[in-house]
């Protein structure tokens, strides 16, 4: 299992934990147009970062935009596994096609 899997698991075990003493569990009973708010503010956030050049601060916000995805994930029911499992199926079909069967 890697770091992703195991967060995945660690937030999905959070959902009914206290919002006093998890923030996961505090995200995740703000409801999930309050995830992905805050899902927004990391990314822009990494954005930000990419634009600026700075690797190590780049490193860090993309680790929050995971993080903060997987919640927003979560507080939809949807699984880390469901979205690997779409990206599988796109394997090997080409971005341009992938999109233009949208």
């Amino acid at each position: 299992m890697n770091a992703l899997d195991r967060l995945a698991a660690t937030i999905t075990a959070r959902k009914g934990a206290d919002p006093e003493t998890s923030w996961t569990a505090k995200l995740l009973s703000k409801g999930p147009e309050k995830c992905a708010e805050k899902f927004g503010e990391e990314a822009v956030e990494a954005i930000i970062e990419a634009v600026k050049g700075d690797r190590a601060r780049l490193t860090s916000e993309a680790a929050d935009v995971l993080y903060h995805l997987l919640v927003m994930l979560a507080a939809r029911d949807v699984t880390l596994d469901q979205v690997l499992a779409e990206l599988e199926q796109r394997e090997g079909t080409s971005g341009i096609d992938e999109k233009a069967a949208r």
